[in-house]
């Protein structure tokens, strides 16, 4: 299929967490994938000319729940900039997004230099976002898209604490948030995996 033939040989994939480092693995055996950590913690260089960032994403709307597939055409980097993402990339996930049973929210996507909650959805809402991340508007590239699945909702929000996993979990007002964490975050991560690797066949 075209959309196919435009992915590149040398795609580079960028998630933040273990979490979705596994799922891409699984699902796009012999990749090049990095582990940044949250907010490209551990790595800020180096990516090649394509880059595509997967992984988890918060909504922005009340009408994107958990589970929705976020495939951009532009991205708001955290200083207000944007950057437009390759239209050959973007319609080749959104085609593949639709193969697996999934309509595609290619709407903006807002890259955070925290965890946005509460009246802050709502602004950068009516800016036209639809979802934010943390990672995906700082990444340089010739060519760069984003697969990010809804996790956490202005209905269910994400704790700041969540930042650092490590310290959330030791405090007990998180557990419960926990709970839900483990059950649908990989569930989300397969999502956003599943899209990429349908890209490539």
């Amino acid at each position: 299929m075209r959309q196919a033939r435009s992915m590149d040989a040398h795609l580079t994939i960028v998630a933040a967490t273990s979490l979705e480092a596994r799922a891409v693995r699984r699902a796009l055996p012999g990749a090049t994938v990095f582990e940044t950590g949250i907010a490209l913690a551990r790595r800020r260089e180096g990516w090649g000319d394509t880059v595509v960032s997967c992984g988890l994403a918060g909504a922005l709307r009340g009408d994107l729940p958990t589970g929705t597939v976020l495939v951009p055409v532009e991205v708001v980097r955290p200083d207000g900039t944007r950057v437009r993402c390759a239209d050959d990339l973007v319609a080749a996930y959104v085609a593949a997004a639709r193969s697996l049973g999934f309509e595609p929210v290619c709407d903006p996507m807002l890259t955070s230099a925290g965890i946005v909650r509460g009246a802050e959805r709502a602004v950068w809402a009516r800016r036209g976002c639809a979802g934010v991340d943390m990672e995906t508007g700082l990444l340089h590239a010739s060519r760069l898209a984003a697969v990010r699945v809804v996790l956490d909702t202005p209905e269910r929000e994400l704790h700041a604490d969540w930042l650092h996993p490590a310290r959330a979990l030791l405090d007990p007002r998180n557990w419960p948030e926990a709970r839900w964490l483990a059950r649908d975050a990989p569930r989300c991560a397969r999502r956003a995996a599943e899209v990429v690797a349908a890209a490539r066949h």
